[in-house]
């Protein structure tokens, strides 16, 4: 921070205007203020946040090995463990890998020299393809709070006491639990709290309702065919569960309309 950063700055008072005391802020001000653990955790790391799900490891990562040391890359292909960073650093150019999902768990990893990585016949994780084979598939496994990342080979990646970083150990312990972090922004989902009935058009809300509530013996759907311009006016007065309840009624064929 530059010393002109540093000066604080107050608002202009005018000559016999009064100072008015700072009113205390109310606690639901507080609680929408207050800084939970998961964004302390992001911010003493350098805005690189927690992978806690396989479909989060996309993109931009690292490695991290116990608190603020990181996997790094070395110039021949192999890895070890980077300094410790103070609090506030995110991990260095070389500590830094990109993440490209093969399958809905498991990931393919590129280090900053354009290589993917892999593992040797000894089991040590190197950088040295050029393309994505069996051995350069991992898997993350996340289980009570702790990752662990298993390659094709069934074991884990972990790191000796040399601080070498290798894929050796068929079981996970301390020397495998480590964490992925993601500098990527997170993807907003829109639906996401919206119920899985009323995702889509008006007609295929109606129609999962419809699912939902009717029930025939013949098992065919019974949906309304009036018009729908009362369903987009129900959406916007915020009836539409009244209005769907109506249509339904209707067709005297929902459980919850005798």
């Amino acid at each position: 921070m530059s010393e002109y950063d540093k000066v604080r700055t107050s608002k202009l008072v005018l000559k016999g205007e009064k100072i008015r005391s700072k009113k205390r802020k109310s606690k639901k001000q507080e609680k929408e203020h207050t800084i939970t653990s998961e964004d302390k955790d992001t911010i003493t790391h350098g805005g690189w946040w927690k992978a806690t799900q396989v479909s989060e490891v996309t993109g931009t990562v690292a490695i991290e090995f116990g608190s603020h040391i990181y996997m790094k890359a070395l110039d021949n292909g192999l890895f070890t463990l980077g300094a410790p960073h103070n609090e506030g650093e995110g991990p260095s150019p070389e500590e830094i890998l990109t993440a490209f999902p093969i399958s809905e768990s498991k990931i393919a990893l590129k280090s900053g020299y354009g290589k993917y990585l892999g593992v040797d016949k000894k089991g040590v994780v190197v950088g040295r393809s050029d393309a994505v084979g069996m051995i350069e598939q991992w898997e993350p496994i996340f289980q009570d709070k702790k990752l662990a990342i298993l390659n094709s080979n069934n074991c884990f990646i972990s790191v000796t006491h040399e601080d070498d970083i290798v894929c050796q150990s068929r079981t996970a312990g301390s020397s495998e639990f480590c964490t992925i972090r993601s500098i990527t922004q997170k993807a907003h989902d829109p639906n996401k709290d919206i119920p899985k009935e009323e995702q889509g058009s008006l007609h295929d809300v109606e129609v999962n309702y419809v699912r939902k509530f009717q029930k025939f013996q013949d098992k065919k759907l019974r949906v309304s065919k009036e018009d729908r311009n009362k369903l987009e006016e129900a959406k916007r007065e915020g009836n539409l569960h009244e209005a769907l309840l109506d249509r339904r009624s209707k067709m005297k064929a929902d459980r919850y309309c005798k």
